[in-house]
């Protein structure tokens, strides 16, 4: 028994730091990519207007330096602040990475990395401290100046301490990257680059590492190799030319359209699935990723900035003017290498993957199988109920390449049945999201950001029956068909009722209760939002200060306590809970009955009280609610007003 145990633990550990690793690049890239259109925007306009460009003007070219000193940095520290801290974090983020890029000499990007979270994080945490001891009457007197001074006290840290820190560091990554470059050794990069792209690790490595590099190469010599690493479509491409010629003829099917979505549109992740289903082809795309870095290095190529998405036509446009052949040779060289090495991986499988095929079992659905996605996601035989599909997200790493064509496609499958459907990046799911549509190698950070939402994983972006699941499960519960068979041991969903934003289930319904007091009532009540796993402990004391400034009590023996605005940050995901006290509770000389508690990220709190109204008007359905005496008897009552 201990060596299964151990093999299972080890596992677990290893999903366990892929999963922290890929939560950092997603982090990473949620400051960059939102952004990104900035960044080609000043690669463009270096291209076009520097000495060495299509058409030189000294007086345009001023932009670039600006723009890469001041508006890029700002950005990303803005950006990555208000992902830690909403607006305010962002505020402090671009004011202390002001003390960074005045301190340095080099572009701050990196600086901004660091500088924008972490002044919203420390943000937060004086927030925190403040909170409960501010005079009723000064809060925005505190909000501004605790922003004005934390910030200062930033940016003459920054100025002083953390600028001159990164500089060091860029000074020695970038002395790394000269030595691999004057010995030809940067196409050793690939061994880590290419298998960290099929494990969705790629962002903490581009986004990380050679972004900043890339732009203070470019910056001093107008170009840089380091954005053709991660970022060429030729190993790819090679691959699925592989399969096209050579592969079994049911994966052939889905070739076409995946060679043009990943060589113009540019959505690296259509070919991942091709490498999982055999992994040995891995060898493939490392080869041709480093014999055309190699090609790159000896004819000295480079872009002007970073392309995204990874096109050849982003590549183009992001090639100086005189550079085109160097960068057409290490793309075709690329293209070429990993074509021959996957051919000859591929080839000899070809009579077994259709022997597998025609018996009922293709490659794709095995590796699917074979992905060891947790037991909460609804595996391939596992129940999907349509009734509970109301809002879905195709979620990826960065959540602009592959998760935006899903959710196109997702979109106009759902659109009759007036499911919404959108696409985020993994670390930004809505907390209203009923299924999340992922690849498999993400339902882990999936599952840990919306734990009560319904997690379909796929393998193939194109084609797979995962989406055709998903449709006909929704048009099962539309048309009052039978939902898809189910597996005999999957448990059912639990049956809810939505407000706006927030989900109410029999988990977070309690009847026959007592209370001694309101506030004893508040603290059971927020107690349900963190049974629930809809808020943490820390948003009790927001629902109690609530009620000081303004009581909650609706009327017809019914209240809704939820917190101040300042406690959202302790909101895990909008959620409701429904709690009954027979004996009535005093509510500042009224009776409560029913407390409905509300936790929301948003101003989405706003149209559920307005739906809870419309429902509690009803004098015999408040009634009802009062003498419910089981949680479905609840639902019942409260289902009829959803809309």
């Amino acid at each position: 028994m201990s060596l299964p145990d151990a093999s299972v633990n080890k596992n677990l550990e290893g999903r366990g730091v892929r999963a922290s690793v890929q939560r950092f690049g997603g982090f990473l890239a949620g400051m960059i990519m939102p952004n990104i259109g900035a960044f080609i925007a000043w690669g463009l306009i270096t291209a076009f207007f520097i000495p060495a460009g299509w058409f030189p003007n000294s007086e345009l070219a001023k932009l670039g330096d600006p723009m890469l000193t001041y508006l890029l940095p700002l950005l990303i520290a803005y950006t990555g602040g208000t992902t830690v801290n909403g607006r305010r974090g962002g505020v402090i983020g671009a004011i202390a990475v002001m003390g960074v890029i005045v301190g340095a000499d080099i572009p701050m990007l990196l600086g901004a990395m660091i500088m924008g979270p972490l002044a919203a994080w420390l943000l937060k945490q004086l927030d925190k401290l403040l909170e409960g001891h501010i005079p009723s009457g000064f809060e925005m007197l505190i909000d501004t100046f605790s922003i004005g001074i934390l910030g200062m006290l930033l940016a003459l840290l920054g100025h002083v301490g953390i600028g001159p820190i990164v500089t060091t560091l860029m000074g020695w990554l970038a002395s790394g990257v000269a030595f691999l470059i004057r010995h030809s050794l940067l196409p050793l990069a690939s061994i880590f680059v290419e298998p960290a792209k099929v494990l969705f690790l790629n962002n903490a490595i581009n986004h990380g590492i050679l972004t900043p590099l890339g732009i203070e190469q470019s910056k001093a010599a107008g170009k840089s190799i380091l954005f053709m690493v991660e970022s060429n479509p030729g190993p790819g491409l090679g691959l699925l030319l592989a399969y096209l010629v050579f592969g079994a003829r049911k994966i052939k099917e889905s070739v076409p359209g995946a060679l043009i979505i990943h060589l113009f549109g540019g959505i690296h992740e259509i070919f991942f699935p091709y490498v999982l289903m055999k992994p040995k082809v891995i060898l493939a795309t490392i080869a041709g990723a480093m014999s055309g870095l190699l090609v790159a290095t000896w004819t000295g190529a480079g872009l002007v900035g970073p392309p995204a998405p990874g096109s050849i036509i982003a590549w183009f446009l992001m090639t100086p003017r005189g550079a085109y052949l160097p960068m057409i040779l290490d793309f075709l060289t690329a293209t070429v290498v990993s074509f021959v090495i996957a051919a000859l991986l591929i080839r000899p499988d070809r009579k077994k993957d259709e022997a597998a095929d025609l018996g009922g079992v293709s490659t794709t659905t095995a590796t699917a199988g074979a992905a060891s996605a947790p037991a909460t996601a609804v595996s391939a035989g596992g129940a999907l109920d349509g009734n509970l599909i109301t809002k879905v997200i195709v979620a990826c790493d960065a959540g602009m390449g592959s998760s935006v064509m899903v959710a196109s496609s997702m979109k106009k499958k759902l659109a009759p049945y007036g499911v919404e459907v959108g696409h985020t990046p993994v670390n930004d799911i809505p907390p209203d999201t009923t299924l999340v549509l992922t690849q498999d190698g993400l339902v882990d950070r999936v599952q840990k950001m919306v734990p009560n939402a319904q997690v379909v994983p796929f393998t193939n972006y194109m084609g797979d029956p995962a989406f055709e699941r998903v449709e006909q499960a929704v048009k099962a519960a539309h048309s009052g068909a039978a939902a898809p068979a189910a597996a005999p041991e999957a448990a059912p969903a639990p049956r809810t009722a939505s407000f706006g934003g927030g989900v109410l289930t029999a988990e977070g319904i309690r009847l026959g209760l007592h209370a001694a007091d309101k506030d004893d009532a508040i603290r059971q009540a927020g107690q349900v939002l963190v049974d629930v796993g809809a808020a943490d402990p820390a948003y009790i004391d927001g629902m109690l200060a609530r009620e000081e400034q303004i009581s909650t009590y609706m009327g017809e023996g019914v209240s809704i306590p939820h917190g101040v605005n300042e406690a959202r940050v302790h909101i895990k995901k909008a959620g409701l809970g429904f709690l009954q006290f027979p004996e009535g509770v005093d509510w500042n000389g009224n009776i409560c009955y029913v407390a409905i508690p509300i936790a929301s990220t948003s101003d989405e709190h706003l149209e559920i009280m307005a739906s809870l109204a419309r429902v509690l008007a009803d004098t015999a359905t408040a009634e009802q609610l009062r003498n419910a005496s089981t949680p479905e008897e609840v639902l019942e009552l409260l289902a009829p007003e959803q809309g």
